[in-house]
């Protein structure tokens, strides 16, 4: 008599062949059954010996598909029904507990297909299967069903169906799969919304050579793209994009061909070929800036990725001459292809046909569209060394399972580069989901992304929030949004202070629920006395922080003008030092310079701030490495840069002071100001600024009998910084922990928002 089991599998189980997995399992072993989606995962009901029983429990444990995430694997006796075969059957419905697979690049069989001159699906610049291609970006609902997807305006061919019906079929049961003769449609548009004639790809390709800009639909939304060779066509889209000195992507075949660009190590180039297909940032060449003029001009890295999609796979195809086979995605390949995103005006990305039409013009001279829906906005992510700079495609929507259980919460995160976050119970635990960056909440387009991201989240994942969490700024748009969000519901809104949210976003991700040291490192957060916060030992527990200690703060000259303009903080630093009369001199070409001269003697519109991002600028101004900054952190980035190509240095003797705890590093800043090289300048700040938070962090640590540091905050991502910082700490015996994750910049405080609020209401309270 044959025995029966009922098996809940939760986690990232659906759109990722998790079905035709478990059904050949079930035939390899013998058993009789069906298996289904259903809101909360997948389902098994599975007859058969005992012995076939618990291999396949196990199995569906350890040999899951590469894109499935297996949480939990719970398995009860049931009374067999006595069935012949087993089936994969209809989902069900119910309250949603599952979550929905990431966007992921084409797989090595699909390009294998992609470039078969003899396959059906030559050069199809939709082909997906079960293991890659889109999840996030097209899909409205959950459980994941063709239906639920913008693929369902496009109805299975007859050889489509039949692959899709056979079991062992790699796209059995793919629900984006498609082919040419029933798959969606490109087309190629020029400026004014006209039919260009001719192969799509092709066209683009040859307008690219020509010097042109193409708008090119991707999975989350639009690139504008140019040839990253071509000094006219990269300033012509800064000029059109109004973007001035940002750094652009650069787009490559494959791997071997970043090698003109870029030093390429084991680990970055892993990270450019994963499925999730990520912005890298690499240290540049000395011949990088000739052979890319204008596309990261003065930095010291590029931000170079792969194909992320058939399209762009094809763009490369065509420049190669159309090979057949994939022998020649082996070899170095001479194009390379600036891949910005289309956002113009810092607005949200561009994702529907009319929309880019409207939003793009002036800027591209042709659009190479194509008729299926992106659903969802989601930017590339962006990556450096073990660091998220930005998070997006091909992460968005990974859960992070949180270290407690804890009410439903809707955490909205700050002003800069943000995210939200929606919790969700599941049993005995928490997890979290951080939504695709939304960015810059500056205008109202912004704005509007973020309320649809929110409202999104909340539907496919189907959570109520018992609370909302924002930060503690009063006139940030996402704590006016929470205000309201709970005023509507009657729910509790939980303000939680900058930084604070920075070093709780690093326990949550590292499941540390035990009180810790938090070092953060940023521009700016309001801090819990009003004040404009930045540099501060935290002592953190839970919803529990105190505040140890900080920078001595610097004045702000001119308030927020100061962090566009790092000759202020300069000037700010000489005030400081007791050398307000060299500041009109040094910045005689600043028409300001006298003015600002004035208001730091006499106090007036120079707020402080203990930022450690402030004092970059300040090192930065001194050094003259920049005064006036074109986008945010441009500064610190290259001095940065300058620092890694001088070399290590000692720190400076006597660089800092403790005065009652305050951490004074005038002496450094009086050392800059008369520095003569400013590689040698950034290179001994970098150095003694490592040393002196080293030494501030063990001391404080020591004092209050703890071993783990948090680090977080924007400052993170200064590779230099936060390597230096790691290895002080561990010399010291103390165990530095840093956002691996999510970015460490203001891209995670929602997380941290959460899981403050969620230890809250656990009783974790000061």
């Amino acid at each position: 008599m044959a025995e029966a089991i009922r098996v809940r599998v939760t986690g990232v189980v659906q759109g990722v062949g998790f079905r035709p997995f478990v059904w050949r399992l079930a035939h390899e072993l013998q058993l009789a059954g069906w298996v289904k989606n259903d809101a909360a995962g997948v389902e098994i009901h599975a007859e058969g010996t005992p012995a076939a029983l618990s291999a396949l429990i196990r199995r569906v444990r350890d040999e899951a598909p590469p894109l499935a995430r297996v949480d939990a694997v719970n398995a009860s006796t049931v009374e067999a029904a006595g069935h012949a075969g087993f089936a994969i059957v209809a989902s069900s419905g119910g309250k949603v507990s599952t979550a929905i697979g990431h966007d992921t690049a084409p797989c090595a069989a699909c390009l294998v297909e992609l470039f078969d001159a003899d396959g059906r699906r030559w050069r199809h610049p939709f082909i997906t299967c079960t293991h890659c291609g889109p999840r996030f970006t097209v899909t409205r609902r959950l459980p994941y069903d063709r239906p639920q997807t913008s693929l369902a305006p496009f109805p299975l061919c007859a050889d489509c169906a039949r692959e899709y019906a056979e079991p062992a079929d790699r796209r059995f049961h793919a629900e984006t799969t498609c082919c040419p003769n029933c798959g969606p449609q490109l087309s190629l548009l020029d400026a004014a919304g006209g039919p260009l004639e001719g192969d799509p790809i092709a066209a683009t390709l040859a307008l690219l050579r020509a010097g042109g800009i193409v708008a090119i639909k991707g999975l989350g939304g639009f690139h504008l793209a140019c040839d990253a060779r071509n000094a006219a066509a990269v300033a012509s889209l800064r000029e059109r994009k109004q973007r001035e000195e940002k750094p652009f992507a650069v787009m490559v075949a494959n791997a071997a061909s970043c090698a003109p660009y870029a030093k390429l190590g084991a680990g970055e180039a892993a990270q450019l070929a994963s499925p999730e297909r990520p912005i890298v940032l690499l240290a540049k060449l000395a011949e990088t800036d000739a052979l890319l003029p204008g596309v990261a001009p003065g930095l010291a890295e590029i931000g170079l990725m792969l194909p992320a999609t058939p399209i762009q796979y094809l763009l490369f195809h065509e420049a190669a001459g159309r090979p057949r086979g994939v022998a020649w995605l082996e070899d170095v390949q001479a194009p390379a292809l600036v891949m910005t995103s289309a956002n113009p005006h810092g607005e949200p990305l561009v994702i529907g046909d009319d929309e880019a039409l409207e939003r793009l013009a002036g800027i591209a001279d042709a659009f190479l569209l194509h008729d299926r829906v992106i659903v969802v906005r989601c930017d590339d992510s962006v990556r450096r060394a073990a660091a998220f700079v930005r998070r997006a495609r091909g992460y968005v929507p990974r859960a992070i399972r949180l270290p407690q259980a804890g009410p439903p919460v809707l955490a909205v995160g700050g002003w800069f580069k943000n995210t939200v976050c929606v919790t969700r119970n599941c049993s005995d635990f928490s997890e979290a989901f951080v939504s695709q960056h939304v960015g810059d909440l500056d205008n109202a387009a912004a704005c509007g992304f973020f309320e649809e991201t929110v409202a999104h989240l909340l539907a496919i994942l189907e959570v109520e929030p018992a609370l909302v969490a924002h930060d503690l700024h009063p006139d940030f748009h996402s704590t006016r949004y929470a205000a309201a969000f709970a005023a509507e519901r009657g729910i509790p809104a939980v303000g939680v202070q900058h930084h604070h949210a920075h070093i709780a976003a690093v326990c949550a991700e590292h499941g540390l629920t035990e009180p810790v040291l938090g070092l953060a490192l940023d521009g700016v957060g309001l801090g819990a006395d009003g004040a404009a916060w930045g540099g501060e030992l935290l002592l953190v527990d839970g919803a529990r922080c105190e505040r140890l200690s900080y920078l001595r703060p610097l004045p702000l000259p001119g308030g927020d003008a100061a962090a566009r303009e790092p000759w202020r903080m300069a000037a700010a630093a000489l005030h400081a030092l007791g050398r307000g009369d060299e500041i009109a001199r040094r910045f005689a070409a600043e028409p300001a310079a006298k003015t600002v001269a004035t208001l730091l003697a006499r106090g007036v519109n120079c707020p402080a701030t203990s930022s450690a991002g402030r004092l970059f600028d300040a090192a930065a101004g001194l050094l003259e490495v920049r005064r006036r900054a074109s986008f945010e952190g441009q500064a610190a980035m290259l001095l940065e840069g300058l620092a890694a190509v001088h070399g290590e240095v000692a720190p400076l003797d006597g660089g800092w002071q403790h005065e009652e705890g305050v951490l004074d590093l005038r002496p450094l800043l009086a050392a800059l100001a008369d520095a003569a090289d400013p590689a040698a300048g950034a290179a001994l700040f970098h150095a003694t600024l490592a040393a002196a938070l080293v030494e501030w962090a063990a001391t404080a640590a020591r004092r209050c009998s703890l071993t783990t540091v948090v680090a977080a905050g924007g400052c993170l991502l200064n590779r230099l910084l936060s390597q230096a910082l790691r290895l002080g700490l561990r010399v010291r015996g103390l165990h530095c922990l840093t956002a691996e994750r999510l970015p460490p910049n203001d891209g995670g405080l929602a997380l941290g928002q959460a899981w403050v609020a969620v230890s809250r209401r656990a009783g974790r309270t000061a």
